[in-house]
Parts: C-alpha cells; sequence; structure tokens
C-alpha cells in the first residue's frame, strides 16, 4: 500500500505541473458536481480544518498514552509519537507542493493559485486516520472496530464530497491528498501496536509479550511451592499403602 498510492501522487503531480490531459477530464468532473452556496456541503468541508480534525487526533493520542501507561504495555508512547509526527509532516509536504504546482482554483472561487494537493482532505484523512488506528488495538469488540472504520471512512469521503461540491477543490486535488494520507497512514499501520490488537488479558486490556527466558516472579514460585509440597506428600502416602519391602 505504499507503492501504488505513491506513483499515482507523483502521476497526477506530474499531470498538473504539465497542465496534462487529465486536468481536462478533472474540469468536467468538477463542473458535473460543483455547487456553491450549499450549506450541506460548506458544513462537511469544515470537518477538514485543523480547528476540527487535529483535537480528535489529539484525543485520541491522549487516550491511548493514558491506557497503555497503565496497562504497562511496551513502548506504549510509540504509536501516538508516531501519529503526531505525521500529523507534523501534513503541511510540510502539502504546503511545498502546492508552491510548486501553483494550480488555479476553480472558476467558482477567487483567482487565487495553491489548490493542489487539498490541504483539508490531508488533514482530515490524517487525522481521523491516525486516530483510528490509535483507538483499534484497545476495542474488544470486533463490531465496534467496524463501526470506527466506517465512521473515519465517512469522514473523510465526507469532507472530501463537500469540497469538491462546493467548489473549494477539483477533484484531482482530493485525490492526491488521498494518495498522500495513504502512503503517511499505511507507515503509521507498521509501527507496533498501532491498527493491530495486541495480546490481551482476562479483563481485555492488552499486555506486553513476557520473555520465555525470564526468572518467574514472586507469586508464581509461592503458587508451585505448595503444589511441589502435596505433590511431595502423595508421592510419599501412596508409598507407604503398596505393601512395598521397603517401607518395613
Amino acid at each position: 500500500m505504499l507503492v501504488l498510492p505513491a506513483v499515482l501522487l507523483a502521476l497526477l503531480t506530474w499531470q498538473v505541473v504539465t497542465h496534462g490531459p487529465l486536468l481536462r477530464l478533472d474540469a468536467r468532473v468538477s463542473g458535473a458536481l460543483v455547487h456553491p452556496g450549499g450549506r450541506f456541503s460548506e458544513i462537511l468541508s469544515g470537518l477538514g480544518n485543523v480547528q476540527v480534525a487535529v483535537p480528535v487526533l489529539l484525543f485520541a493520542i491522549g487516550y491511548v498514552l493514558w491506557r497503555g501507561h497503565d496497562a504497562g504495555t511496551e513502548r506504549w508512547w510509540l504509536p501516538p509519537l508516531a501519529a503526531a509526527v505525521l500529523m507534523a509532516l501534513v503541511p510540510a509536504i502539502v504546503v511545498p507542493l502546492k508552491d510548486w504546482t501553483a494550480r488555479p482554483a476553480t472558476p467558482v472561487m477567487p483567482p487565487a493559485v495553491g489548490y493542489f494537493p487539498s490541504g483539508h482532505t490531508a488533514t482530515a484523512a490524517v487525522a481521523y486516520g491516525s486516530a483510528t488506528l490509535l483507538l483499534l488495538p484497545w476495542l474488544d469488540s470486533e463490531a465496534t472496530r467496524r463501526r470506527l472504520v466506517a465512521c473515519c471512512t465517512a469522514l473523510v469521503l465526507g469532507v472530501s464530497y463537500g469540497l469538491v461540491r462546493h467548489g473549494y477543490h477539483w477533484p484531482l486535488d482530493v485525490v492526491a491528498s488521498w494518495c498522500l494520507s495513504t502512503v503517511l497512514l499505511t507507515t503509521l499501520s507498521l509501527v507496533p501496536g498501532a491498527g493491530r490488537s495486541t495480546r490481551r488479558s482476562s479483563s481485555g486490556i492488552p499486555r506486553p509479550h513476557s520473555d520465555p527466558g525470564s526468572p518467574a516472579t514472586s507469586s508464581d514460585t509461592e503458587t508451585a511451592a505448595p503444589a511441589r509440597s502435596r505433590g511431595s506428600r502423595t508421592s510419599r502416602s501412596s508409598s507407604s499403602s503398596s505393601g512395598s519391602p521397603w517401607s518395613s
């Protein structure tokens, strides 16, 4: 999931920079979808604002830090840190791309450049997607995990639709941000503890894997000692009652 979206992002960027034939198709699709002034599309596009999406990620980061530290999970700080770094990378990547491509706005927007790729789409996808990947390992129910993924997908698609419908962005601006976000989120999913279930105790709380060669804990020793003692008494009792000549 890293190579294909990266190649597609490079292809779309090349088309924008060279004013390739794909832009004509993009303009036709935009003309068919755009309807400026709609309140609903404006609300949807607003879900990609930094002030809306980033606090959701910060909440997920804080929750996972608390749960991981409380459960004593190994490297509990790594997935939240990786998510924060990826979120910081979004403007570091998107802004130079906007300046370099200098793509004009759609006809319904005031004359300006710097619309490729869509910053709102990338912000929404990385913020909501990272929050989802962080929370998935801490959810016990498969149905709950599916609902969380569906909610994240709906949010990103809603933002994307609102941006195109309102005329804030060309469709290819949004698709390019999908590709960029897929690369970033795939990278996050490779971090241990992000997006994958960890080993859980009977209470459903993730716990670190213990080293098979580690020494037994004091509770294990205390539990094993009475068991060995009972086994020794049982063995001696069986020996004395068997009529063996050595018992006399």
